[in-house]
């Protein structure tokens, strides 16, 4: 069993950076991929980044390639979501979720995930 707490959301203005923090605890981090996701209100769950259980590959979805970044903390047992530039749009719920495989690749469907966090809002004013 894997608990994970986001932190981090807050409300900032366009153009701020912003940055997530996702702790896991109840055991290692090792053999989990990670990924976090998106809820604007009204709308579905969106995939924003994931990253490999190695932590050598990441992915973005295109609306925050370059702007967005992933990773992994193993001696803390922490995945981050750096933003920077933030857009009106990024307005939303984000949420980490893991997922334990023996591959290495990357998980983009919310339903390939075992393990969510609460998720923390993300407030980008204009």
């Amino acid at each position: 069993q894997v608990q994970l707490v986001e932190s981090g959301g807050r409300l900032v203005q366009a153009g701020d950076s912003l940055r997530l923090s996702c702790a896991a605890s109840g055991r290692s981090f090792s053999g989990y991929a990670m990924g976090w996701f998106r809820q604007a209100p009204g709308k579905g769950r969106d995939f924003v980044a994931g990253i490999s259980r190695s932590g050598s590959s990441t992915d973005y979805a295109d609306s925050v390639n370059g702007r967005f970044t992933i990773s992994t903390d193993n001696a803390k047992n922490t995945v981050y979501l750096q933003m920077n530039n933030l857009k009106p749009d990024d307005t939303a719920v984000y949420s980490c979720a893991a997922v334990l495989t023996a591959f290495t690749r990357i998980y983009k469907k919310a339903g390939d995930y075992r393990y969510w966090g609460q998720g923390t809002q993300v407030t980008v004013s204009s």
